[in-house]
């Protein structure tokens, strides 16, 4: 049995610099309003990626779209899917129970103050509290933010049907090689 392997980002703590644009280009991509400048901000930027710095190295975390990913199978109420080679969550299926959280082996789920409109009946939505859902990488839907804001090209989309393919082509070439020197040397 075939399928297609799930895409992620892949980080190279070598070419990390830790400036962080990284995050800050993730928390705009999933903003509902433009931002014109700085100052007239009134809400918090949430990163679906994390820059992690120890003194021995420093580079981002994110979700690595796991095929047997951990984050789904702990979700009770299915909120976290499978869709076009990658894990997502459905924030508006999310209880922000945190079972996720503590199933992901990265840490690259985080709990944020939910944007949706509350469902529910009027009671529901006159609670003063802030409803808070799970939250992490999505890949932009294919085109990760972050990787194009990148200025070391630290970061990489990793397609991995496009991957495989590369690696076996190149696998071809030097097996081709391999095979026309051993013909001379037999020959």
């Amino acid at each position: 049995m075939s399928r297609n392997l799930n895409s992620f980002v892949l980080a190279d703590s070598k070419k990390c610099i830790g400036c962080r644009v990284c995050e800050v280009a993730c928390a705009v991509a999933h903003l509902d309003t433009e931002i014109k400048t700085v100052g007239n901000m009134n809400f918090s930027l949430n990163p679906r990626l994390y820059l992690v710095k120890t003194p021995e190295i420093t580079m981002p975390v994110q979700c690595r779209h796991c095929e047997d990913a951990p984050c789904l199978k702990s979700c009770p109420v299915s909120a976290i899917k499978e869709q076009s080679n990658r894990i997502v969550i459905d924030e508006a299926g999310c209880i922000g129970c945190k079972s996720c959280i503590m199933a992901c082996p990265f840490g690259a789920i985080e709990l944020i103050v939910s944007r949706q409109e509350r469902v529910g009946d009027e009671e529901d939505r006159l609670r003063d509290e802030p409803e808070v859902v799970a939250s992490k990488c999505d890949l932009c839907g294919g085109a990760p933010a972050c990787v194009k804001a990148c200025p070391r090209e630290a970061l990489q989309y990793v397609d991995m049907v496009k991957e495989r393919t590369q690696r076996r082509i190149e696998a071809a070439n030097k097996m081709s090689g391999f095979h026309n020197e051993f013909m001379v040397r037999e020959g």
